[in-house]
C-alpha cells in the first residue's frame, strides 16, 4: 500500500478537524519517504483571520502539515498505528524557510524524507510545494511518547 485514502490517514494520525492537514498520501516508501497532499480551500478556518483581505495559509500550519506527513511515514516505517496513549511531538524545527505564499485553491504537495532515527528521535527533511515551486522547507525532529 503506497498510497492512502483519508480512512487510512485517520488510522495513522491522531489529528482531526480543524487540525488534520493531510488529505491524501500519494506515495509512501516506509523507511525512506512520503509524498502527501493538502488541498487548500477558502473554507479553512484560519482564513477567517489570516488575512481576510488577502488569505494566506500560515507558515506554521505548512510546517505542521509536513510534520503530519512525517508522522504517517514514521508509523508506516514502524508498521504500527498510534493509540490514545501515544502522542507525536515536535522536538525541533531547523532551517525553516518560506518561499511562496500558499493561498486558497493551491494543492500543497508535502515531500518528506527520513534523514535518521536515533533512540526514537526522528529527523526529516521536508519540502512543501505548489506545482514545481517550493513554498516552504524545513528540517523536522519528532518523537512518539506514551502518555
Amino acid at each position: 500500500m503506497n498510497s492512502m485514502e483519508i480512512g487510512a490517514i485517520l488510522e495513522h494520525l491522531p489529528h482531526r478537524y480543524p487540525l488534520l492537514l493531510v488529505d491524501r498520501v500519494i506515495d509512501c516508501t516506509p523507511g525512506k519517504s512520503i509524498i502527501a497532499l493538502k488541498n487548500v480551500t477558502i473554507n479553512e478556518p484560519f482564513f477567517l483571520g489570516h488575512f481576510p483581505h488577502h488569505p494566506v495559509m500560515p507558515g506554521v500550519l505548512i510546517i505542521e502539515a509536513l510534520a503530519q506527513a512525517a508522522a504517517i511515514l514514521s508509523f508506516r516505517t514502524l508498521d504500527t498505528k498510534p493509540d490514545d496513549k501515544s502522542v507525536y511531538y515536535f522536538v525541533g524545527i531547523d532551517e525553516a524557510r518560506f518561499k511562496r505564499p500558499v493561498v486558497p485553491g493551491d494543492q500543497l504537495m508535502l515531500h518528506v524524507s527520513i534523514e535518521r532515527n536515533v533512540r526514537g528521535i526522528w529527523k526529516f527533511a521536508g519540502e512543501a510545494r505548489v506545482g514545481e515551486t517550493v513554498a516552504a522547507e524545513a528540517k523536522l525532529m519528532c518523537t512518539v511518547r506514551s502518555l
